[in-house]
């Protein structure tokens, strides 16, 4: 079977799990004629300039990089029509791309997206993944259109989630799962052998940008929501409550066996081994915590360093 000629990609990606992505396409045989990343953007204590994931790896293989600010304007479409790409691959890139680019290569943009389309659409698939208890995701490849993301679906691997999961592992695993779901999409596209599914609107929905503000828990909501709450926030923003006049993130928690009628907030027991509060419904077992200016700990070493405040009867508050 002769090998077919390599594909010439544009690929347009910024954060880690871009980068993946980028480093799965950089092993095939295929040509990187160029690499959009966002703009280098201050971050960090210091403010300093930093590079994003991908471009720091496309620094290291030597790779033409494009940042734009935006791709709206005449100029900037007329440099990436220039490239004469047959496919513009895009993995978390943060800009919208206009109709004018998504028809400029051959074979038009595909996209890396990390859900169950079209189960979560949006800023935040990931997170309202483990927030909402859903049992199943995965990461598909779908050609882009001018919606947010409704385009057809053209190649999907499923994945079920762990009962601990939290937002960084499930990055961790569908950024794995999607670089290589891209390369065996694009063998595909190759070989003409694409069968595009259209989207089922009416199961769609939005995962919402995730905020600061809302990683506050509230402690009348079920113990059940707030242990995903938890994890679907770690390892940001991270979910935090009041103790003593201050900030305690939490970090990891478990449900508690006990069924109370305790005010929420209220601390029911406190050990080394569990540090167990009050909700609206059951128990919250707090495993890992982290007070300001300091590192996560354990539940033993917290208890270990404040045991004299925590207090059976009291709140956190």
């Amino acid at each position: 079977m002769t090998e077919l000629p390599p594909l010439k990609i544009i690929f347009a990606g910024t954060p880690e799990f871009a980068a993946h992505a980028l480093e799965a396409l950089l092993a095939t045989h295929h040509t990187i004629v160029a690499v959009y990343t966002q703009p280098d953007k201050p971050a960090g204590r210091g403010l300093k300039t930093t590079c994003s994931a991908v471009k720091n790896l496309a620094l290291e293989y030597k790779l033409p990089i494009y940042q734009p600010k935006s791709l709206k304007e005449s100029h900037e479409q007329e440099v990436l029509a220039s490239l004469q790409a047959d496919v513009m691959v895009v993995a978390a890139y943060g800009l919208l791309l206009p109709s004018a680019v998504l028809r400029t290569p051959r074979f038009g943009c595909i996209n890396i997206h990390p859900s169950l389309l079209p189960r979560w659409r949006g800023a935040a698939p990931i997170q309202r993944t483990i927030f909402a208890g859903d049992k199943e995701t995965a990461v598909t490849i779908m050609q882009m259109d001018e919606g947010l993301d409704t385009g057809p679906m053209l190649y999907k691997e499923n994945y079920t989630l762990r009962p601990d999961e939290t937002s960084q592992t499930l990055h961790d695993t569908l950024a794995k799962a999607g670089a290589d779901a891209l390369v065996k999409t694009l063998t595909l596209l190759q070989n003409n052998q694409l069968k595009p599914q259209k989207q089922d609107n009416d199961f769609a929905t939005y995962a919402h940008k995730i905020s600061k503000e809302e990683a506050l828990i509230d402690w009348t909501r079920p113990a059940i929501e707030i242990e995903r709450e938890i994890r679907a926030f770690n390892p940001w923003p991270v979910a935090y409550t009041s103790w003593k006049g201050q900030s305690l993130r939490i970090w990891q928690a478990e449900l508690g066996e006990k069924q109370t009628t305790a005010i929420p907030r209220t601390i029911l027991h406190a050990s080394r081994e569990k540090l167990e509060i009050a909700t609206g419904i059951g128990t919250l077992c707090l495993l890992r915590v982290q007070l300001p200016g300091g590192k996560p700990m354990s539940v033993s070493d917290f208890y270990n360093a404040r045991h004299k405040e925590l207090i059976v009867g009291e709140h956190l508050i």
